[in-house]
């Protein structure tokens, strides 16, 4: 007899609650939206998830617009944030997960100041080297930090790690606790870690925030631009 994968009989309510119940309290759910309509994170938001993650800088305004008569939703940016789009995503979204470079951060703080915003802001890390991520090094994070720590109106409130493809639980649970003592060092409450495969070991380690897509939503619609 075969029975159907994770989540693909339930619910978007019964997703939700699934997640609610599994998570440690302290480790919230980031509703990863990208690729999804609106009318799914409407839905979402009136079972009482809030807080939701984009990627794509032109899809998530049209989203929003088409959400704006709802209460104000938590919106997140969490994909590698391309130069020029830095002023959309400073307008568009109260907290950036993806910042990879003390440039990166110096222009948004810029931008920042200039639109009179004050983003909440979370440094990507690579804790273990990996060709297909950006992020700083934790080394030369820590020997830019009394610059990055300062960038006003930035507000740094955390770090972000992705684990690289091909590592086990132990790994993953080693890494995300590399990730989770640097945040302490810092001074930094939130750690972004963890996604549908391998949350698990990142709420072991201390995960603040972990960002699900296909296990509140299921399979990604196919949406324009």
């Amino acid at each position: 007899m075969n029975h159907p994968g994770p989540g693909e009989s339930l619910s978007l309510g019964q997703r939700l609650e699934a997640l609610g119940l599994a998570l440690p309290q302290g480790a919230r759910l980031l509703a990863v939206s990208k690729g999804h309509p609106a009318a799914l994170i409407r839905e979402a938001a009136v079972l009482g998830q809030m807080s939701f993650g984009e990627s794509r800088v032109q899809e998530a305004i049209a989203k929003q617009a088409e959400l704006a008569d709802l209460p104000p939703l938590d919106w997140h940016f969490i994909g590698r944030l391309q130069a020029n789009k830095a002023r959309q995503v400073v307008r568009h979204f109260g907290t950036i997960h993806s910042i990879d470079s003390l440039a990166l951060a110096q222009r948004l703080a810029r931008i920042a100041s200039e639109e009179g915003l004050s983003p909440r802001v979370l440094f990507q890390v690579k804790c273990r080297p990996d060709p297909n991520k950006t992020g700083f090094d934790p080394e030369l994070l820590l020997q830019q930090w009394p610059e990055l720590g300062a960038l006003q109106p930035l507000q740094p409130v955390g770090l972000m790690t992705i684990a690289p493809m091909g590592c086990n639980a132990q790994e993953r649970l080693a890494l995300f606790g590399d990730c989770s003592r640097l945040a302490d060092h810092l001074g930094l409450p939130e750690r972004s870690m963890g996604m549908s495969g391998d949350w698990p070991e990142a709420v072991a380690a201390g995960s603040t925030w972990v960002r699900i897509g296909s296990g509140v939503f299921g399979q990604r619609a196919t949406l324009p631009g």
